[in-house]
């Protein structure tokens, strides 16, 4: 006879992944929305949905397009092969980077517990920093972030009143302590929403609103090819990756 009170076992935590794509992508210089340039012939944002969507655990993938460009970003993604297993929605953003991730917060249905926010403009991270994000999530992390050390010394200083003009130094942090953050930034659903409702003001990442709230964000390392695309060098860079890329998988 069998025992029919042991409980089932639980399913895997869903996971979907937010892209704020609403930038202009200034230092790049004029022209199309930074997500939107081209790198190796294809949209920067088509890289990174896909290296989002290359992850086995992803199953929703929303882009937060600029306000008045949802139906061009729509046209971009039905117009390039992306993994069918993976759902795929584009939202219009906001003003600012953090309305933008707010607006595609509220866009996701029930049933994801795990939420990574990705930059558009990091378009070639592996797929094994996007699961090593997602399974700290799921040993219990209510904020992860991939991250790497620094090789180069820093200085904090006290800024220049005219730009260009000699700064003092104030102080020379412990550099083994200092880390350079990426994306994917993996959250529990919950302490992401909650950091939104709550914080105000300006932020640089998702995870330092969680970090006010009092809770712990952990680092897991990061990847030197997760770099983020915002000068024209960088995309230079990006367009030597992905070629080397191409040579090696033969794609």
């Amino acid at each position: 006879m069998s025992d029919d009170s042991r409980p089932a076992p639980a399913a895997a935590a869903r996971t979907a992944v937010v892209i704020p794509a609403a930038g202009r992508g200034v230092r790049l210089g004029p022209g199309a929305p930074k997500a939107l340039r081209s790198l190796g012939g294809t949209p920067m944002l088509i890289h990174a949905v896909r290296a989002m969507a290359a992850s086995r655990a992803v199953s929703l993938v929303v882009v937060v397009a600029p306000p008045d460009g949802a139906a061009e970003v729509k046209s971009l993604l039905d117009a390039h092969a992306l993994p069918e297993r993976t759902d795929f929605a584009v939202v219009p953003g906001g003003e600012s980077r953090q309305e933008s991730v707010r607006l595609g917060l509220e866009a996701l249905p029930p049933g994801y517990d795990i939420v990574l926010v990705h930059d558009a403009a990091r378009p070639l991270v592996p797929v094994d920093t996007v699961d090593a994000v997602i399974e700290a999530v799921r040993d219990g992390a209510p904020a992860v972030v991939p991250a790497l050390p620094l090789a180069d010394t820093v200085k904090q200083v006290e800024p220049a009143a005219v730009p260009g003009a000699p700064e003092p130094v104030v102080a020379t942090p412990e550099r083994a302590r200092l880390r350079a953050v990426q994306t994917p930034q993996g959250f529990d659903r919950a302490a992401l929403v909650r950091a939104h409702e709550t914080v105000a003001g300006d932020v640089t990442d998702d995870a330092s609103m969680v970090e006010q709230l009092g809770l712990t964000v952990v680092v897991v390392p990061g990847h030197e090819e997760a770099f983020k695309v915002t000068r024209p060098l960088d995309l230079v860079l990006a367009e030597a990756v992905l070629a080397r890329r191409r040579l090696n998988d033969g794609f």
